[in-house]
């Protein structure tokens, strides 16, 4: 239901535009995507795929082999481009078996490859799809590539290479690994900042939420997508992990578990909601940990998704603010106001997902539940779904965006903690960070793609 309301909402007032606003009834274009239009379209296909919306589901498909266009003059992020689109544009395909879902994946992701254009061939962050130009964030340290956006390619690129037989996607992004490898990491940890053209950290922070985050993720899954054959990717994961709890995880003196912030040396003793992913993630990889670490993991999922549920329950809407604290006394509160909205984002909730399906504990669907009720209290409209600005005040503010993540993301992984464990089973599927689900790439795979040729 919830997902019939986003989606009938946006088809009503924004169809074929970004997204939507639900407040004001119309369409929202983020710059993030350029001119390229559509993206909640694309961004929900596998989400009503696999609800079993099927006229909605057709009615999309119809949209993107009339209307998705890739030919526009206009700069994108090369890294919201590739999670949104092309994953999700990949999953459709593996789901529905639609070839046009192919086709627009490997157009798309061929209009990508001039950003790794670079002298170390780390990419761009920004693209520009008609000229093949590329710059980074001018805010970004020194001109430098953000590690979460290069190192969160992999999955969509590998996937790339193994539906158009074209090599020269997998090249690209395991030659970003092979830049990373030669680096020096401080205390064993990745800097969030990389510059392209010197092959040289940045400044020296470090963050396991934006800026960050996918690119761990990422690690863990290239290995569980690759049938546990990329050791590599094995090893740089265990490794970060290994770094990450020496360096940065803490335990707050009310006993809260959480994730710093790690700035040249210092800590900054705040957690992202983006870091709240980070729960799922130990919690899947326990089962690849070294045989007396297993426990161990998934025993940290489950104290970060405790921190986590704690932000979200220390606030009067129950919904958790972008980014809470350890220090002057407060515990997963926010302490700034520009840290107090809440955009509609899925990371705690996926984490309640991966503890739910590798624990059944009841609380993590107990928890999920409580999100529901907040969503539908606070964030619920006539028009779709609106983030809030202030999660600590009793009157909602609304911020009249209905992020495409929402449907992507939020309703799908509250989707999946409420259905059967052998919905998109982890034994066959890998979730990008956008949520959409890839297939493991079994050994023999590859060798039957090439004899079909």
């Amino acid at each position: 239901q919830m997902m019939k309301h986003a989606w009938d909402n946006y088809k009503r007032y924004a169809w074929g535009l970004n997204e939507l606003k639900p407040i004001s009834k119309q369409g929202h274009s983020s710059n993030l995507f350029g001119n390229i239009q559509g993206a909640t379209i694309v961004d929900a296909l596998d989400t009503l795929y696999i609800m079993e919306m099927k006229e909605e589901f057709k009615e999309a498909k119809e949209w993107v082999e009339k209307n998705l266009d890739f030919n526009v003059n206009a700069e994108i992020s090369v890294f919201e481009v590739n999670i949104r689109f092309v994953g999700g544009l990949l999953s459709a395909y593996y789901l529905s078996g639609e070839e046009v879902f192919r086709k627009k994946a490997v157009e798309l992701g061929e209009k990508l490859l001039p950003a790794f254009n670079t002298p170390t061939g780390i990419p761009w962050a920004l693209l520009n799809i008609k000229s093949g130009i590329g710059r980074n964030w001018p805010w970004a340290s020194g001109g430098s590539s953000i590690l979460a956006e290069f190192g969160t390619l992999h999955l969509e690129f590998i996937h790339l290479s193994h539906l158009s037989g074209n090599p020269v996607f997998a090249e690209k992004v395991m030659n970003i690994r092979k830049v990373l490898n030669r680096l020096d990491k401080p205390e064993g940890l990745y800097p969030n900042y990389l510059n392209p053209s010197s092959g040289q950290w940045g400044q020296h922070h470090v963050s396991i939420g934006g800026l960050g985050d996918s690119f761990y993720e990422y690690l863990l899954k290239a290995w569980l997508m690759s049938d546990k054959t990329d050791e590599e990717g094995q090893k740089m994961y265990y490794d970060a992990v290994q770094a990450i709890e020496t360096h940065l995880i803490r335990k707050s003196s009310g006993g809260l578990t959480y994730i710093a912030e790690w700035k040249g040396g210092l800590l900054e003793h705040k957690m992202g909601h983006l870091t709240c992913f980070a729960g799922g993630m130990f919690a899947l990889g326990a089962d690849g940990a070294p045989s007396d670490k297993t426990g161990h993991h998934i025993e940290l999922g489950a104290e970060i998704a405790r921190t986590c549920h704690e932000s979200y329950d220390r606030t009067s809407m129950k919904l958790g603010p972008e980014a809470f604290r350890f220090d002057g006394g407060v515990e997963a509160i926010a302490t700034r106001q520009n840290e107090k909205y809440y955009i509609l984002r899925p990371e705690v909730i996926e984490t309640y997902m991966y503890m739910w399906r590798l624990t059944h504990d009841p609380k993590y669907r107990q928890w999920a539940w409580e999100a529901v009720e907040a969503l539908e209290k606070h964030c619920r409209v006539d028009g779709g779904y609106s983030g809030i600005r202030d999660v600590y005040n009793n009157h909602e503010s609304h911020d009249d965006v209905q992020q495409s993540f929402f449907l992507s993301e939020t309703l799908k992984y509250l989707y999946l903690l409420f259905s059967d464990d052998d919905l998109l089973p982890f034994e066959h599927w890998v979730f990008n960070t956008e949520a959409h689900p890839l297939p493991i790439l079994h050994k023999e795979d590859g060798s039957k793609e090439e004899k079909q040729k």
